[in-house]
């Protein structure tokens, strides 16, 4: 009797090892877009599923972009029950626009996994990237001038989400989906050259195998993987001397001088975000180094959030965002009449 196909058990042990630490009855669900990728997924979970000792449901996240996205929505919902999971769920999220129509549908889709994943009681939730999708998001980094962190791509876990699929080829699970007899959903989204993701998909990736050879996806998979240990540990380092600074908002000078500048950095980051500071840019950071490594007298750095960072005394010192003044008796009272009379 003959195995199946090397595909199929490829995808087949990833999840397995993707899942091994979990209990027995567990609920695993995957996040199906009724693409190729995350279809090959549910199937060869749902064929795990019951060997492992585990449930195996699904989440489709309908982000409403295109015409028909609840028809398409439907018909993935039929096939993932076909293959036996249970429960299978379609969530409708409305996408904002920070960060661009990519970056938004992005957060918008993994708020709804997390949401439902908490809703549930789901231990993991399981997400189709493939190495190549690794590779690309490697080069987008690299074309935004991004570090270490940025360029270690995605992590095999991030909280609830998983990807057990990194070392896995797109061809492979379009091979397994063939095999399998399914049909997957094929988004116009993926072939519009609007999205840069899409642009290096199509013509830089293959631009630079034509030019340099087989085998570049792999590599920067691998070079994620390396720049993921290390900015592993840079952050552990970082965490150590921002954990050892009371109340984190006052930072010795001298003792920042005598670090790497590339913990520096993610110690001030650090820091700035423990008093509520919002997001840094790298100008903000940078703001920040010259008070450090710089310093001729300048004035406050002013962080997002309404926070701010002053060097005096040898010391840095980082201030909450304040609390809004509170508003005039009168004013409130007048602007109340005003929204009322509306």
């Amino acid at each position: 009797m003959t195995g199946p196909d090397p595909s199929v058990a490829l995808v087949r042990a990833a999840v397995r090892s993707s899942v091994a630490d979990l209990p027995p009855g567990a609920l695993v669900l995957v996040a199906c877009s009724g693409g190729a990728d995350s279809l090959a997924l549910a199937a060869c979970a749902a064929f795990v599923a019951p060997r492992a000792g585990l449930r195996m449901g699904a989440v489709i996240v309908d982000h409403g972009l295109q015409p028909g996205s609840s028809e398409v929505a439907e018909r993935v919902r039929s096939q993932l029950l076909d293959l036996g999971l249970d429960p299978v769920v379609v969530e409708t999220v409305r996408v904002g626009t920070s960060g661009g129509p990519e970056a938004a549908a992005r957060a918008a889709r993994h708020g709804a996994l997390s949401a439902v994943a908490e809703r549930l009681g789901a231990s993991a939730v399981l997400l189709a990237h493939t190495l190549d999708d690794q590779a690309e998001t490697v080069l987008l980094g690299l074309a935004r001038g991004s570090g270490a962190r940025s360029l270690s791509g995605m992590a095999l876990r991030s909280g609830v989400l998983r990807r057990p699929l990194l070392d896995v080829r797109r061809v492979q699970t379009h091979s397994v989906c063939e095999v399998l007899g399914l049909t997957p959903w094929a988004d116009p989204h993926n072939d519009d050259p609007r999205f840069a993701r899409v642009r290096v998909r199509h013509e830089v990736l293959p631009t630079l195998e034509r030019c340099l050879g087989p085998g570049v996806a792999a590599a920067l998979a691998r070079s994620a993987r390396l720049l993921r240990d290390d900015a592993d540990a840079l952050d552990d380092w970082a965490g150590r001397v921002v954990d050892a600074v009371p109340e984190g908002v006052q930072l010795d000078v001298a003792a920042l001088v005598e670090l790497p500048r590339a913990v520096r950095a993610r110690v001030l980051r650090m820091a700035a975000t423990g008093v509520g500071s919002g997001p840094l840019e790298a100008s903000h950071v940078t703001a920040l180094e010259a008070l450090v490594s710089d310093w001729h007298g300048q004035g406050p750095v002013a962080l997002p959030g309404g926070g701010s960072a002053s060097r005096s005394c040898g010391r840095l010192h980082l201030r909450h965002p304040d609390p809004p003044s509170p508003e005039p008796q009168e004013h409130r009272r007048t602007r109340q009449e005003s929204v009322r009379g509306r």
